[in-house]
């Protein structure tokens, strides 16, 4: 696969530049390694598209998966303690895990717990692929790359997507980096508050 286009928010490309140029270049190659000609075998059976072969967003998170992991990329997972109370949430948001759920319990509130994992993360750089559905992008971007760099387990976050081009070779559903951009910009230009590199890729 090849990439077509990139945005730097927040200055997310620039850091990896840097601070961490071989990883950087790590993921492009990941990128370059898979061939998703293989890929297109899901047949679809959607109307207007019955029987045509589309591109198997399962078969590709496998693909990608598997080569981040012969690269040395490991899975992440950042936990809290949620409460019903605003203005505990924020008093203790940037507490360890231990210290909120004490906090939380000693103000006669209910502690619950909560988690974020990330699939791929190498020397404090988050890398998730998306091939799923729209408000999965929302969520990585908006919730889960911020939250690992809020606890400090991140600088900067990188999201892959599927080019608009892509996408429509795809099942009705999955997002892409044009319509990821967008949301992204309308944000304005401190939204969400951490550093980010947005990757487009067609076959």
């Amino acid at each position: 696969m090849k990439i077509e286009k990139i945005h730097s928010h927040l200055n997310g490309l620039e850091w990896l530049l840097v601070h961490q140029p071989n990883v950087w270049k790590e993921i492009q190659q990941i990128i370059g390694r898979i061939d998703a000609t293989k890929h297109k075998t899901k047949v679809s059976k959607e109307k207007g598209m019955q029987g045509k072969l589309l591109y198997s967003p399962i078969e590709l998170n496998r693909q990608f998966k598997n080569e981040f992991r012969d690269d040395g990329w490991e899975e992440s997972r950042t936990s809290y303690w949620v409460t019903d109370d605003y203005s505990l949430i924020r008093k203790t948001l940037l507490l360890s895990p231990k210290e909120q759920k004490e906090q939380i319990e000693a103000a006669g509130k209910r502690a619950i717990f909560s988690f974020n994992q990330t699939d791929f993360v190498k020397r404090r750089v988050a890398t998730e692929i998306q091939f799923g559905k729209y408000s999965f992008i929302a969520y990585d971007l908006f919730v889960k790359h911020l939250a690992f760099f809020v606890s400090d387990t991140i600088d900067v976050g990188v999201e892959i997507l599927p080019m608009k081009c892509m996408q429509e070779q795809m099942s009705s559903g999955p997002g892409y980096f044009e319509g990821a951009l967008y949301d992204i910009a309308r944000q304005g230009r401190g939204v969400p508050a951490v550093p980010l590199v947005l990757v487009g890729i067609s076959p």
